[in-house]
């Protein structure tokens, strides 16, 4: 079976079988109960000031006949003056993981509350603090953010196996499930729908859109920030050879803002470099590893010494590693003279190991620097403000969900890009915004744009989809210009999917912000 990479979870691995602690202990259960807490706010946008109504809940999953099977957490936020429901947009938003829960876009991106961070998303010295986010959806959508099964509150139900919901089938039809009970509880099947995942829940989000089509709920819009839809574009398998094509650019990206490539390409803008990155990697890049052995040592040489100079890194050890770079010995090998790594989530931030010999980094540095504050922020908030009291443990980014299924998908890479083809064929009214963020190592942008662009579609259907771009790394929201237009450019994303169903096809860019 191909080995499939997780593209949240940072988590060690889990431990041999042998030595795991007894399921039951590793997956406690909490009693199946449908519980709401809601509370009023108020919040400044544009100038504006928007009161909303917060609530905090649990809904159940229940079998056919009628036995709980789970209880799912989740944090809605409605605006109280938004009149017509069939009028107001709704967007289940979610992360990834495998493994994690909703409070990065929660309370990073999407919400009312953001955490404060450094310009570049640097770790801040504790106490941790939110502040009101001037750059909520909440103005023009409701929100509800989902934790699945296993992640933030949400739990198996007594005598159910969690392993039910540990895969990516469980996964999508437990999620379906719950936005269908949603829809169901608080009367918004007349309303415009919208998901928005981020990282692995990109890959949620896209096969969302058949299963819940699969169940008449068809939706209008969906947001991809940190996109992998396609895990043959980030696996690092032998005989795979995209990982190393894909992932050059967000090199280049990662030299450049540490200033470690060669005059030509550091004298110029990020986007210039990135784009002669591109080149080389979708040209003689790709056709240098497809023959493999058979290249003459003067080929090589010269690869090398090319691969070199869009990577930072010396030809000695290009060459050394057979021209194939992988993610690990780049984060380890760019600042190694410095003893410095670089990290995944984002290659800006920098950390520090026992030594400097090593293969790979001991830690991500840029998680590292948002685990903290998220975690301590969302506790109280959720505690003191939304007044939702629990004795359960909210599981921040867990790894208790391994090993995650892919049993239909063996012998294959998993692809929900497919699914995302399938519906918007079925659904040409459906739309799709993709982020990207330069100084991603998890999702590196060009995967994405390889994914796109053989995703298949018709060509009547190609101006559904739009990709845009920012100088940030995986949760590029952490970067506040970023998000300033991350904001801008999802509102404009539903006032033209809403307006009209078709829009010219379209890849902008420029130096600096979302584009």
């Amino acid at each position: 079976m191909i080995s499939i990479v997780a593209v949240w979870a940072q988590s060690p691995a889990p431990p041999p079988p042998a030595a795991r602690p007894p399921e039951t202990d590793r997956f406690p259960a909490a009693p199946a109960v449908e519980k709401l807490q809601q509370t009023q706010h108020s919040i400044q946008v544009n100038g504006k000031t928007i009161a909303y109504t917060a609530t905090a809940g649990t809904l159940v999953l229940k079998k056919d006949d009628s036995k709980p099977i789970a209880s799912i957490f989740f944090v809605a936020y409605t605006r109280d003056d938004a009149g017509d429901k069939s009028k107001r947009p709704v967007t289940f938003a979610f992360n990834g993981g495998p493994g994690s829960s909703s409070i990065w876009l929660h309370i990073g991106a999407l919400g009312p509350k953001r955490v404060v961070l450094g310009p570049n998303g640097e770790q801040p010295p504790p106490p941790y603090r939110l502040v009101d986010n001037e750059d909520s959806l909440i103005e023009f959508t409701d929100l509800v953010f989902i934790d699945p099964v296993t992640t933030g509150y949400s739990r198996h139900a007594p005598g159910e196996d969690p392993k039910q919901f540990h895969g990516l089938e469980g996964d999508l039809n437990s999620v379906a499930d719950f936005i269908r009970l949603y829809i169901a509880k608080f009367d918004r099947w007349s309303s415009p729908k919208f998901l928005a995942g981020e990282s692995y829940g990109t890959t949620r989000a896209a096969g969302l859109a058949e299963v819940l089509l699969e169940q008449g709920i068809y939706l209008n819009g969906i947001t991809l920030i940190s996109s992998v839809l396609n895990f043959e574009t980030i696996s690092f398998n032998p005989g795979n050879e995209l990982p190393y094509i894909l992932y050059l650019p967000t090199y280049t990206a990662a030299a450049w803002y540490h200033k470690k490539l060669p005059a030509d390409l550091q004298r110029g803008t990020l986007e210039k470099a990135v784009q002669a990155a591109r080149d080389f990697a979708g040209g003689e890049y790709t056709l240098a590893l497809m023959k493999g052995n058979r290249l003459t040592p003067a080929e090589r040489s010269k690869i090398a010494e090319q691969t070199a100079h869009f990577t930072g890194l010396s030809k000695d050890y290009v060459e050394r590693s057979n021209l194939r770079i992988s993610i690990q010995r780049f984060r380890k090998e760019l600042l190694r003279n410095e003893e410095r790594t670089i990290g995944r989530y984002d290659s800006r931030l920098q950390g520090t190991d026992l030594d400097s010999v090593g293969e790979r980094p001991e830690y991500d540095a840029s998680y590292a620097s948002v685990q903290g504050a998220f975690t301590a922020t969302f506790n109280d908030y959720v505690r003191q403000e939304l007044k939702w009291e629990s004795d359960l443990t909210y599981e921040v980014l867990t790894d208790k969900i391994r090993p995650w299924s892919y049993e239909k998908q063996q012998n294959q890479y998993v692809n929900t890009g497919e699914m995302l083809r399938e519906a918007i064929a079925q659904n040409p009214n459906l739309r799709v915004l993709v982020v990207n963020g330069f100084y991603d190592l998890a999702t590196p942008f060009f995967a994405t744009e390889y994914t796109f662009s053989h995703l298949g579609l018709d060509p009547s259907l190609q101006g559904n989809v739009r990709l845009t771009y920012c100088d940030a790394g995986h949760m590029l929201y952490t970067s506040k210009p970023c998000l300033d237009s991350m904001r801008h450019s999802i509102e404009e994303f539903y006032g033209q999917t809403l307006s009209s169903p078709q829009a010219e096809p379209r890849r902008s860019g420029a130096s600096g912000a979302i584009r």
